[in-house]
C-alpha cells in the first residue's frame, strides 16, 4: 500500500487563490514537481540532489538580478 502525497504550494504562488505556482511533494528517493494549475496532468520527479542543485542555480541567477 502506497501513502499519497502531500503536496505543498510555493510561498511565491501569487495572489487571488493562489495557483499560480508550482507545487512540491517529498517522496521517500525523490521529490516530486507539479502545476498547480493542471494537478492531475502529470509531474516531474527528481532524485533530491538534482533538485537542490536546481534550486541553487536558481538562487544564484536570482542574485545575480537583484
Amino acid at each position: 500500500m502506497t501513502t499519497p502525497d502531500v503536496w505543498k504550494k510555493s510561498s511565491y504562488s501569487g495572489g487571488g487563490e493562489g495557483n499560480a505556482c508550482v507545487e512540491v511533494a517529498f517522496r521517500r528517493d525523490c521529490m516530486a514537481i507539479r502545476d498547480s494549475k493542471a494537478p492531475f496532468q502529470g509531474g516531474l520527479s527528481v532524485p533530491f540532489p538534482v533538485f537542490a542543485a536546481f534550486v541553487g542555480a536558481l538562487k544564484e541567477c536570482q542574485g545575480r538580478l537583484a
